[in-house]
């Protein structure tokens, strides 16, 4: 039952107004390195096996400070969970996107999206949930671990792991700095949290043995609980 905790970076200048993308040289505002300075406090109690990130350098800051005072974890670099290539729209304003013709489609039907000169919305969920599944198998049933993505791509693959189609992943929000995780099993996935910004994170680590009380599967793949999460008793 591997547990990815998907961690977005955090504020950036840009971050709000503008379609940052692949912009290069994009950093953590100083509001942003304080939250991924406190996100790193939040999560220094939980044992992780890896900690990846997008290789964007907002993401890399983000991901460093989750990765400072641990031993034996670093920052590994896997280009998959990149932010999405939004082609000719990359470092203009929202304000003037809101505009286009094409942004109630990014809004209303984003699986019908393929931005201009850039990369569709399906090859972005495609590519981040290949990564998954990889991370998961190398890692093992019993591993933790972190990574340091973008809005869209955190999005993306909640909307997976719930079972929902990419056009109704406009409704799940990924705020800077926040936290989502996602146990899978081996029948399904279980989101355990979602754009959570504060809070103890101790029972995102599962216990060692066999059967599970937090509503998810244990390892026979029958449901622990029925109409919702048991409980920590």
């Amino acid at each position: 039952m591997t547990t990815l905790l998907l961690a977005r970076h955090g504020l950036t200048e840009l971050t709000g107004p503008v379609l940052a993308g692949w912009t290069p040289g994009v950093h953590l505002s100083e509001a942003g390195a304080a939250q991924a300075k406190a996100l790193g406090e939040r999560l220094a109690g939980l044992d992780l096996d890896a900690i990846v990130s997008s290789p964007l350098e907002r993401c890399q800051e983000t991901a460093e400070a989750v990765a400072a005072g641990r031993t034996g974890v670093r920052v590994q670099t896997d280009e998959r969970f990149g932010e999405c290539r939004y082609g000719e729209w990359t470092g203009r304003p929202l304000k003037e996107l809101a505009g286009d013709p094409l942004w109630p489609v990014v809004q209303a039907h984003p699986s019908a999206v393929t931005f201009p000169g850039g990369e569709s919305l399906t090859a972005v969920q495609h590519r981040a949930i290949t990564a998954v599944r990889e991370w998961n198998a190398r890692l093992g049933a019993e591993g933790v671990y972190l990574v340091c993505s973008h809005g869209d791509v955190i999005k993306a693959i909640v909307a997976d792991a719930l079972g929902l189609h990419l056009d109704q992943f406009q409704r799940i929000i990924a705020d800077p700095a926040s936290l989502t995780a996602i146990r899978y099993t081996p029948l399904r996935p279980f989101v355990l949290r979602l754009n959570d910004t504060g809070g103890d994170v101790a029972g995102l680590r599962p216990p060692p043995d066999a059967e599970h009380k937090d509503g998810g599967e244990n390892s026979t793949g029958s449901d622990a609980a029925v109409g919702g999460g048991a409980g920590s008793t």
